[in-house]
C-alpha cells in the first residue's frame, strides 16, 4: 500500500507532515504520529546552491532544537535528520498553541504559563540560543501540562544582549496585537520568570528590550 503524505501546513520554506511512527521505522503502539519537516525546494535558485541552503538550515535547524533540549526547555524529540530528502522527523507534539489558548485562563494560570515562558526563554538565552521567531504561535501547551517550543527555523548561536532583547521584543510585539486584552499582564510573568532563571544579567537584557522599543517609536512608519 502506498502511503501518501498528510499535509498539515505548507510555508514558504517547508511542508508539515504527519506520518505514523510505525509506517516509518518499526511498530511500536507507544508512539502514535510523528511531524515532518520538510524543506522544498526553490525553482528561482540555482540548484546547488538551493541545495546547500536546504542542508545548512535544516541541520542548523535540528541542531538548534536538540541543543535547546539539552538547555532544559521542552522541544520536540528529534528521530532522525534526513539529508537527502532534506526533512527534520520529530515527536508530534499533542496540544494546542499558546495563541489559541492564552486568554482563556484563568489569571493565575495564565501567570504561571507566562511564568514557565520567560523561564525557558532565559535557559535558552543562557545557552546562546535565539529562536528568531519568539510568538505565541510557536509555543505549543502539551496535552502533558508542558510549554514546547517550536520552529527555530529563523534561529540562531548568538549571545549577545541585542540578539536576546529583540527575541523578548518580538514576543512583547506579538502579545500586543494578538493578546491585547491581557498582554502586559501576560508579558509582565515572562519577564518575571525570566529574571528568575536568569539572574542578574537579565536586567540587562530587559534595559535593552525598552530601547529597541523606543527606537521603533521613533522610526518612521515607511521605514520600518
Amino acid at each position: 500500500m502506498i502511503l501518501t503524505d498528510k499535509i498539515i501546513a505548507k510555508g514558504a520554506e517547508a511542508n508539515l507532515i504527519l506520518k505514523n511512527f510505525s509506517d516509518l521505522f518499526f511498530p511500536c503502539e507507544e508512539f502514535g504520529e510523528v511531524l515532518i519537516k520538510r524543506r522544498i525546494p526553490k525553482e528561482y535558485r540555482n540548484v546547488e546552491l538551493d541545495e546547500d541552503l536546504r542542508d545548512f538550515r535544516t541541520v542548523h535547524e535540528a541542531k538548534l532544537l536538540a541543543d535547546a533540549k539539552k538547555a532544559g526547555v521542552s522541544t520536540p524529540l528529534i528521530y532522525r535528520v534526513d539529508r537527502t530528502d532534506m526533512e527534520i522527523i520529530m515527536e508530534y507534539v499533542e496540544g494546542e498553541a499558546i495563541k489559541e489558548i492564552l486568554e482563556g485562563f484563568r489569571s493565575s494560570k495564565r501567570k504561571e504559563i507566562c511564568l514557565n515562558i520567560g523561564k525557558q526563554i532565559a535557559r535558552l538565552h543562557d545557552s546562546g540560543i535565539i529562536h528568531g521567531d519568539l510568538t505565541t504561535s510557536n509555543m505549543i501547551f502539551g496535552e502533558d501540562g508542558n510549554i514546547y517550543f517550536i520552529d527555530f527555523g529563523l534561529g540562531e548561536y548568538n549571545s549577545s544582549t541585542e540578539a536576546k532583547g529583540t527575541d523578548i521584543h518580538l514576543l512583547h510585539r506579538t502579545l500586543n496585537s494578538t493578546h491585547f486584552e491581557v498582554a502586559e499582564e501576560s508579558y509582565e510573568s515572562v519577564l518575571e520568570g525570566y529574571k528568575k532563571e536568569s539572574g542578574v544579567g537579565a536586567e540587562e537584557v530587559i534595559e535593552r528590550v525598552k530601547e529597541i522599543e523606543r527606537r521603533g517609536r521613533y522610526v518612521k512608519k515607511e521605514e520600518r
